[in-house]
């Protein structure tokens, strides 16, 4: 039988059915299958090695690719766990997956694994692709895979094969050489075609990510297209220890994490809390201008509501439960139940919609505790939370109205952003009529702001579909902030309605949405992303004058409260130290403006700034100096 194949330049080639994948490319253009790695299929990825049996377009998977270095990285990780299993005889392999920036796989073995292990792990994977093995994918039956697996002593592998859903018969191993894994795939050709890797960091791990499972260990790799890329990221690892939000926060006196207070638990110190505020007053200003109104909920709230949210049933795992006078409470981990009770309390008509609720609201979260990292994962938090009421009709401009926020804010702060459109999870809520009529808003709200996305199914909330903006830093690292989530349950759900215009009840929707995400993990970004040197207006120290001797000290006293009797944020450095070493704290501590005192400027009744990067202003008058500060702030500069 002769199968029909349509290539990326639209070319139609026929085969016999029977041909591989790589074959077809082969066919097409030779040349080709120097940069493919793979191919998408009905947006499925496979191997090169895959039988074309029916008509099929072919989408080519480069190894530079996204979708490619996930593939590369995901073999790598295959060749280490062969690599380890051979150099640690006895150690038993679990999951490898790819992840972004890297790959990982997880190892119960006798003894720690230490990053002195690195290089033997790493010769013997060098032999591996050396020997250029191919990856050769199997598909078994269930029952021949356990057999497999069990006279091999992988115990976790049975564990994963026997709680598949009992309608699959089958599943694919792939091998390499000796070494024999379970496998969805696809993988690379083989072995030889990695270039570039370098094994990372060694950590614990839970198998299955539960507390109560075994404690396994969990090596950390990545892998590149060729050696300048890896050479690349490995630099930008280097810079990225150096702006570690962690160190800068203790060296700059920000906040602490303190394990007598309990993990994942933030305490500011006050200049971080003064950077905090600054963040948060900003905010309260920019959602006032856009017609938000400000609400408060309380910390806790009757377990009742949150299973008529579905929080109970969806959520629990991550809540915190107390109880109160015989009555169980649930901590908020969320905002949306008391702006939804605000909603309720009285009747509302089309011409109040859209209402906006903004709340900075603290949730509390039970994090396992070996994801917590210092403000980027935490217990206790605070979200630039607000949910937008509106009618159906007034979706779209309150969606691209949300959208257009983000991005303002984002300038602001500096940030570059990517754009994905999640869809409904396995485990939601809902209508399949709702959750159609929610994603198609989202996503002709996009097209209309003309804002390029990808797609992320099967990664919504388990109410609603959403909109993810993934900032880009310093180092061109992807945070996930902000986020827009459309949903049609939680009004159903808690008997949300408004009067038309044709005097009937109707169903209002619900938009969640964050333009930062959680301020501590937020400021967390922010540090690493400025390497604790703040712009003007955000730093929470602007200045700080430096004596040159005790008699400049009169004179600096009369400067320092006129610019704080100005709003200027400033400190004094007054000690019997040399003017050389204060000048060099300052800078340590990236303070923007140091305004030395000395007899010049006490003579000319002015200050003589230095920039945190070594530029001298000269003398400048005080007013002209606070005029100058004023100017950079208003700025955002």
């Amino acid at each position: 039988m002769d199968i029909k194949i349509i290539f990326p330049d639209n070319k139609e080639l026929s085969f016999k059915a029977g041909i591989t994948a790589g074959e077809a490319i082969g066919a097409w253009k030779n040349e080709a299958l120097a940069y493919t790695i793979a191919v998408k299929i009905n947006r499925v990825a496979v191997d090169l090695s895959y039988i074309l049996k029916e008509d099929s377009t072919l989408n080519l998977i480069d190894i530079s690719s996204n979708d490619g270095l996930a593939i590369l990285r995901h073999s790598i990780s295959h060749v280490m766990a062969q690599a380890v299993q051979e150099v640690f005889r006895g150690a038993k392999v679990s999951i490898g997956p790819s992840i972004e920036d890297g790959f990982y796989y997880d190892f119960e073995y006798k003894e720690p694994f230490t990053v002195d292990d690195f290089p033997k792990i790493e010769n013997r994977m060098k032999e591996i692709i050396a020997a250029d093995y191919p990856f050769v994918r199997e598909d078994i039956s269930r029952e021949d895979a356990v057999n497999l697996f069990d006279k091999r002593g992988e115990n976790y592998k049975v564990e994963l094969i026997n709680d598949l859903p009992e309608d699959v018969k089958e599943v694919s191993l792939y091998k390499q050489g000796n070494y024999i894994d379970l496998c969805r795939g696809p993988h690379i050709p083989s072995t030889g075609m990695i270039k570039a890797f370098k094994l990372l960091s060694v950590a614990g791990a839970y198998w299955r990510g539960s507390e109560k499972n075994k404690m396994l260990q969990r090596l950390y790799g990545t892998g590149f297209a060729n050696e300048n890329e890896l050479a690349d990221y490995l630099n930008l690892l280097e810079e990225a220890k150096k702006r570690d939000h962690r160190r800068l926060g203790k060296e700059l006196d920000l906040f602490q994490v303190n394990e007598e207070a309990g993990p994942g638990l933030i305490i500011f110190h006050p200049k971080g809390m003064m950077l905090r505020y600054l963040i948060e007053e900003w905010e309260r200003k920019e959602h006032l201008k856009r017609g938000y109104d400000m609400v408060m909920g309380p910390q806790i709230l009757k377990v009742d509501l949150w299973k008529k949210s579905g929080h109970f049933d969806h959520y629990r795992d991550n809540m915190y439960f107390t109880e109160v006078d015989e009555q169980v409470y649930g901590i908020k981990p969320m905002n949306c139940l008391s702006h939804m009770l605000i909603y309720k309390s009285k009747i509302r008509s089309y011409r109040d919609l859209p209402l906006r609720y903004f709340e900075l609201g603290t949730v509390h979260r039970h994090e396992k505790t070996g994801v917590l990292h210092g403000l980027m994962r935490v217990r206790q938090f605070t979200q630039d939370d607000a949910h937008i009421l509106c009618t159906p009709e007034q979706l779209n401009s309150e969606i691209r109205a949300i959208a257009d926020f983000v991005n303002y804010a984002m300038g602001i702060f500096g940030f570059e952003y990517e754009v994905e459109l999640s869809t409904r999870p396995e485990n939601s809520i809902g209508s399949d009529e709702d959750w159609e009529l929610a994603t198609t808003a989202l996503e002709d709200a996009l097209k209309d702001n003309k804002i390029s996305y990808e797609v992320n199914a099967g990664d919504g909330a388990f109410y609603g579909p959403k909109i993810d903006f993934k900032l880009k830093d310093a180092l061109k690292r992807k945070w996930q902030c902000a986020t827009i989530q459309c949903d049609f349950t939680l009004p159903e759900r808690f008997d949300l309605n408004y009067i038309g215009a044709d005097g009937e009840k109707h169903r209002p929707v619900m938009l969640h949405r964050v333009i930062l995400g959680a301020v501590e993990r937020f400021m967390g970004v922010l540090i690493e992303h400025y390497a604790g040197a703040f712009p003007v207006w955000l730093s929470p120290t602007q200045c700080v004058l430096l004596t040159v001797t005790d008699k400049h000290i009169p004179y600096a006293e009369t400067v320092y409260n006129k610019l704080v009797e100005s709003g200027i944020r400033c400190e004094k450095y007054f000690d019997n130290e040399k003017l050389g070493y204060k000048i060099r704290q300052a800078q340590m501590q990236k303070i923007p403006y140091m305004l030395v005192i000395g007899d010049k400027e006490v003579e000319a009744l002015s200050v003589a700034p230095r920039t945190r990067e070594g530029q001298n202003l000269g003398l400048l008058p005080v007013d002209e100096f606070i005029a100058l500060l004023r100017e950079r702030c208003e700025k955002k500069q």
